[in-house]
């Protein structure tokens, strides 16, 4: 509920106050009004004259007003006044943000993220996606005005969260996935074609900040090669540059360590430079942090942040009141004038 006082309250045409004083100037300058009415003739008004001694001029009356006018012609003014400089009732602040970026986070969910090859901030071996998981959840808090969406993908690709600003629904549906989930195999081809459709249907895809198209990024993590993809990454990655999304790639783990297949840094790298993208490699937790701010540095954060208070004109008001102020007087005066007849008339009659 809007707290109505002064400070919430803004004249529009402020300038018309400055005629506040104008009929105060007008009755000193102007001269009264001049009206002719008829009188009695009579034949012996020299006589009159003479037995009342005194000087003949025109006749003249000044009708003065009442304290009940008066008062109500200086607020009638005054009404008029503010109603014409169109006083406007400021609601809360309120914040638009225009988002920049759209950044679609892409997962492995094979089998091997669940090797417990990363160390948690408290000294603990985790798994692979639970150190994602944390990385990420770092990474959303400083990507303010983002829309963040996140896609998984195994034996295929399938969408989990789409485009959405709201960070902390995002990281819920991130944090219920699971190892395997999406299939053991990895199909990064497919991964990328998948986040290259999501692009086309985001519903504001035009949105235009800074006078430029919006950004469109995506960060795709894995630990493994593609196998057998329907789309093989590298034609992916052209199409997904053809479509203006930049492919950052990072790899996770070593495979020299944890006995899975070798990880094909030569396709990651090629992918990620086919669309404009980097790529990087991940051997530890400390790493994977390294390259998510290494992308945040490439990507910084594109937004405008808008306050605005919204208005609502309250001119009417006062003109309302001036005419229930004028209708409340006239019938006033009205029924005091029919009471007088009233009394008058019965009077005469007992006389």
């Amino acid at each position: 509920m809007i707290n109505v006082s002064l400070s919430n309250i803004e004249l529009v045409y402020p300038m018309w106050l400055w005629l506040l004083p104008l009929p105060l100037l007008i009755s000193r300058i102007a001269p009264s009004y001049r009206t002719k009415q008829q009188a009695i003739k009579v034949p012996f008004f020299p006589v009159l004259i003479d037995a009342l001694d005194i000087p003949i001029s025109d006749g003249a009356s000044r009708l003065t007003p009442t304290k009940w006018q008066r008062g109500l012609l200086i607020l009638s003014w005054l009404l008029i006044l503010i109603a014409l400089t169109k006083p406007t009732l400021l609601g809360a602040p309120q914040t638009r943000e225009q988002i920049g970026r759209d950044v679609m986070v892409v997962v492995d969910l094979s089998g091997s993220m669940a090797e417990k090859d990363f160390t948690s901030k408290n000294g603990k071996k985790i798994s692979r996606l639970d150190a994602v998981k944390e990385v990420l959840t770092e990474f959303a808090e400083t990507r303010k005005g983002d829309r963040l969406g996140l896609i998984l993908f195994g034996d295929a690709a399938f969408l989990q969260t789409p485009f959405t600003a709201d960070h902390d629904v995002w990281l819920d549906l991130l944090n219920q996935t699971r190892v395997e989930m999406a299939g053991q195999s990895t199909h990064l081809g497919d991964a990328i074609g998948l986040t290259i459709k999501r692009f086309e249907d985001s519903d504001i895809p035009q949105q235009l900040i800074h006078n430029a198209p919006r950004e469109k990024v995506a960060i795709i993590l894995t630990d493994g090669n593609d196998t057998d993809s329907y789309v093989p990454p590298l034609d992916a990655a052209k199409v997904a540059k053809a479509k203006g999304v930049r492919l950052h790639m990072i790899a996770v783990g070593d495979p020299q360590t944890i006995g899975e297949q070798a990880l094909d840094m030569d396709t990651i790298n090629t992918v990620a430079n086919a669309s404009g993208g980097q790529a990087f490699q991940a051997l530890n937790k400390d790493e994977l942090t390294k390259a998510y701010r290494e992308i945040g540095k490439l990507e910084p954060q594109l937004y405008q942040s808008t306050t605005y208070r919204p208005k609502q004109s309250i001119h009417q008001y006062p003109m309302m009141l001036l005419l229930l102020l004028h209708l409340f007087f006239f019938g006033f005066i009205s029924c005091k004038r029919t009471w007088q007849t009233h009394v008058q008339s019965k009077g005469d009659r007992h006389a």
